[in-house]
């Protein structure tokens, strides 16, 4: 197997370890064999639990010697509450180590200098992994990736003048909100949407179960909601942040890397006008109301040219519904 078919494989452990690993990166690893056969696969584990590369060495065994490991990230190279990925590799006398994207962590960057002092050939491939791209931007930025998510008629509405929105997207459209959710940190709305809707923001599978795996519900605003809301009452942990403050809503999710805003408007816009909207995922009917409650208010914009623009990363169709991914332009 070559080198690009492994990473292939490597990013496909990656995605399962999306929202479960933070606050380490969401890693996938592939230990090839001297022959180039696959000896090992692994993904990075809950914090504490082994790295990506650690769990296909242990898979791997003895076929790891003389073979070549495939990473995603640069292996790490400082001991937390696991040790060194590097120290690893150079035990299981693996022979080269290509990896995709380089680590901008300070604290756990140099494995590579330190594999090559160790005798062992690497190879930085320089492609940035899509799994990687919410821990990536944690690191230079300093906060998390912030994502804005909306269910809207093509009018831009995500409710009718009575109050109704259930539902305004299809099943597809739905079940694949539910699959991002599974790989997000946390989901932030506001009190309105509690006391409108009564959500549940949980994840869930194709039966209406909850996943193992849950984001850290938090609900920013100033009106009192009912102690057994949903939001509040269901698995996982859940917030109550005072105020309107975007930025506090923010601090309340900790270390998370991929946060999910999901409304209200007056929510979604006060993220837009604090300039902390990263991506929008806006779900698309083929709906038209022609009134009802706006997708996003936002203060201050009383021109076009206060505008905020984004640019088009993608357009999926799910079942009658489109799924228009945009991403920040600056």
């Amino acid at each position: 197997m070559d080198l690009q078919a492994a990473l292939a494989l490597a990013v496909e452990e990656s995605v399962a370890a999306r929202g479960i690993s933070t606050p380490n990166p969401p890693v996938g690893a592939v230990i090839l064999a001297a022959d180039g056969t696959v000896a090992g696969r692994g993904r990075t584990a809950p914090a504490g639990g082994p790295h990506a590369e650690v769990v296909a060495l242990a898979e791997a065994g003895e076929a790891a010697r003389g073979g070549t490991a495939v990473v995603t990230l640069e292996p790490c190279d400082h001991t937390g509450r696991t040790g060194p990925c590097t120290q690893a590799l150079l035990a299981a006398g693996v022979a080269r180590v290509a990896y995709a994207a380089a680590d901008p962590n300070p604290v756990a960057a140099g494995g590579a200098h330190t594999l090559r002092a160790g005798g062992v050939e690497v190879e930085h491939l320089d492609v940035e992994p899509w799994p990687l791209t919410e821990w990536l931007f944690r690191q230079r930025h300093g906060r998390p990736m912030v994502t804005v998510k909306l269910a809207a008629t093509v009018d831009g509405r995500i409710a009718a003048p009575d109050g109704t929105s259930q539902w305004i997207t299809g099943p597809a459209a739905r079940a694949r909100a539910h699959s991002e959710r599974a790989q997000l940190d946390a989901i932030i709305v506001g009190t309105g949407t509690v006391l409108a809707d009564d959500p549940a923001l949980t994840a869930r599978n194709a039966d209406g179960e909850p996943l193992e795996h849950q984001p850290t519900r938090i609900v920013l605003g100033e009106r009192e909601i009912p102690a057994d809301a949903k939001v509040l009452t269901g698995p996982g942990a859940a917030h109550l942040v005072r105020g309107r403050d975007p930025h506090a809503a923010l601090a309340a999710a900790g270390d998370a890397v991929h946060i999910q805003v999901e409304g209200g408007a007056t929510v979604i816009g006060a993220f837009v006008a604090a300039g902390l909207v990263d991506r929008v995922q806006a779900y698309i009917a083929p709906v038209l109301l022609g009134a009802g409650l706006p997708a996003l208010t936002v203060p201050g914009v009383g021109t076009l040219a206060d505008a905020t623009r984004f640019r088009l990363e993608s357009v999926e169709r799910l079942g009658d519904d489109v799924l228009v991914t945009l991403l920040r332009s600056s």
